[in-house]
């Protein structure tokens, strides 16, 4: 909203012929980058230690329906109980090179009305010339990032907040923190950060080993599920966050975006049980749109690849995981 008038501000159309595609001096940032492409680092603790303590009504994520890494804070946000805690609102699913942006689609910048998320990073550090991310995590007291370091962000909100969260619900229980730890790093270097570098794959080797790479991670997983309901413990923990956005897209954008298998999820009968499952969860479901998974332009040249089309299964179908336990 403008100050003087009240009126919601929104950018002009996303125009790729105008501006560019997004990416191009922004996710290298030129050659003199030497930070993390998430530089922002700051955490949010219960005893405000960090500088920023918990606190309801303070902080605001900006995120995206398009992005699985926001997706993420949006599911924890609603797992924990905490949409009257932490604020939360999205950017347009469209971005040329000016990046992510509010629209009318969307709706306008609740918090600062912002026209452009370029403007949060420049409020943070002014000129930000690096990546413009989604999620970020918005304090509004201090009117900074605090943080874009997605994978820290549905820790400390699934942890700080334990005095206005869900007490039932345990996404990162101190005695399962090895176990999701290292399932974690497994799912993102060989699902959630896979399925794009096979779409990446310059030559024909690259490509088959990459995507035989994401296939045999999602074997793995499915004999994981036959006797789990869930990765890790008896209830929903991160590790079922960290994977569950990228099932979600596989079959309408990720598969047919990278060519990786001839096996749609529903092929995988304990991965495809698990998402079902999952997606039936209120905070899962609300977070999710199927009318913005499609698949990117395909690489030009590059390896031959199989052939795989866009596949719509039902999402609604009973998943029958109840006989595995309560959670």
């Amino acid at each position: 909203m403008t100050a003087s008038t009240g009126a919601p501000v929104y950018a002009s159309p996303a125009d790729i012929d105008r501006y560019g595609p997004y990416g191009p001096g922004r996710l290298d940032a030129g050659t003199g980058w030497n930070r993390p492409r998430y530089p922002f680092q700051g955490r949010i603790t219960a005893d405000g230690s960090s500088g920023y303590p918990a606190e309801p009504g303070r902080y605001h994520v900006y995120a995206a329906w398009t992005c699985p890494l926001a997706q993420r804070v949006a599911i924890v946000r609603l797992l924990k109980g905490l949409a009257g805690v932490v604020s939360l609102s999205y950017v347009d699913d469209d971005r040329d090179n000016r990046g992510w942006a509010f629209r009318e689609r969307r709706g306008p910048d609740p918090v600062n009305g912002f026209a452009f998320l370029q403007e949060a990073y420049d409020a943070t550090e002014p000129g930000y010339p690096g990546h413009l991310s989604v999620p970020v995590l918005w304090d509004r007291v201090s009117g900074r990032i605090v943080s874009n370091d997605f994978p820290r962000i549905t820790i400390d909100l699934g942890t700080a907040f334990e005095r206005w969260g869900d007490p039932t619900v345990a996404l990162y229980p101190r005695e399962l923190r090895p176990e999701i730890d290292g399932l974690n790093e497994e799912i993102y270097r060989d699902v959630n950060a896979g399925v794009h570098q096979v779409a990446a794959a310059r030559d024909q080797e690259e490509y088959e080993d990459r995507r035989h790479r994401v296939i045999s991670a999602l074997e793995r997983l499915d004999e994981r599920l036959a006797d789990h309901r869930f990765l890790v413990g008896d209830g929903v923990t991160e590790a079922d966050v960290r994977l569950w956005p990228t099932l979600v897209r596989f079959d309408l954008a990720q598969n047919p975006a990278g060519k990786i298998s001839e096996r749609s999820l529903t092929d995988f009968p304990n991965l495809w049980g698990y998402a079902r499952d999952l997606y039936q969860w209120p905070a899962f479901r609300q977070t999710a749109d199927f009318g913005v998974y499609r698949p990117g332009s395909p690489p030009a040249g590059g390896p031959r690849r199989i052939t795989v089309e866009p596949f719509a299964a039902d999402w609604d179908k009973p998943h029958g995981r109840e006989r595995l336990g309560s959670g």
